[in-house]
């Protein structure tokens, strides 16, 4: 895994890691490439909690939009099981054939479409809704994925984007408005855009778990 991001007590974030069950070679593999290679994953953890949200909504099609090497995407195709569809996608022609490697290895590669090239144009160019669009793009996009979710996801489906907590920068104390995010820090400011979004709109119904770096479910009503 990628160095660890720690936004709840350490002791905690030791446990959380500490009783998960051991993962399949494929997945160890992937982690141990992200940590020596410092590749962004979303780590064990937070894997599981996609798995499971896709697994509590019989969740068969799933969006993904920033894939890296594959290992989110792993966990989604073990989770919409066979004849369900993960759409892997990523600007490095270089990261999809590492992670197409990846699928073939874990023999999931028949529920993997891989797309190299602007995971929002993707996204954007489908006319289909699917059950679950995951965000983990470059910050800056995330309201344009977040606005483009809207028409993407069926109701009672969900959105679902990582590191919304983003490194914890965007803690504040109540009624410290000086603590807010820096306004000249565009990737945290995007991201509490769609966290005020996602909150505001009478379409999504929104929590944020302060796991790893923050991820925000947000189901479609």
């Amino acid at each position: 895994m990628s160095e660890p991001i720690t936004i709840t007590d350490p002791r905690v974030e030791n446990y959380l890691y500490a009783v998960l069950p051991a993962r399949g070679a494929v997945l160890l593999e992937i982690e141990r490439q992200a940590k020596e290679r410092h590749i962004p994953i979303v780590g064990p953890a937070v894997g599981r909690l996609l798995y499971q949200f896709a697994r509590l909504i019989g969740a068969r099609t799933v969006f993904e939009m920033g894939s890296a090497i594959g290992y989110s995407t792993i966990w989604w195709a073990m989770a919409v099981g066979e004849g369900g569809k993960v759409h892997y996608t990523d600007g490095s022609e270089k990261n999809a054939n590492e992670a197409q490697g990846y699928f073939t290895q874990a023999g999931l590669a028949d529920r993997i479409e891989v797309h190299v090239g602007d995971a929002l144009d993707f996204l954007e160019g489908r006319k289909e809704q699917f059950d679950i669009v995951f965000c983990d793009v470059d910050k800056h996009d995330y309201p344009h994925a977040g606005r483009l979710a809207m028409s993407r996801v069926r109701k009672g489906g969900l959105f679902i984007a990582d590191n919304t907590l983003w490194k914890g920068k965007l803690a504040y104390v109540a009624g410290n408005p000086e603590l807010k995010p820096d306004p000249t820090d565009a990737s945290a400011n995007a991201v509490a855009e769609l966290n005020r979004m996602l909150y505001e709109s009478p379409d999504w119904f929104t929590t944020i778990i302060p796991l790893r770096d923050g991820v925000t479910v947000a189901v479609r009503i």
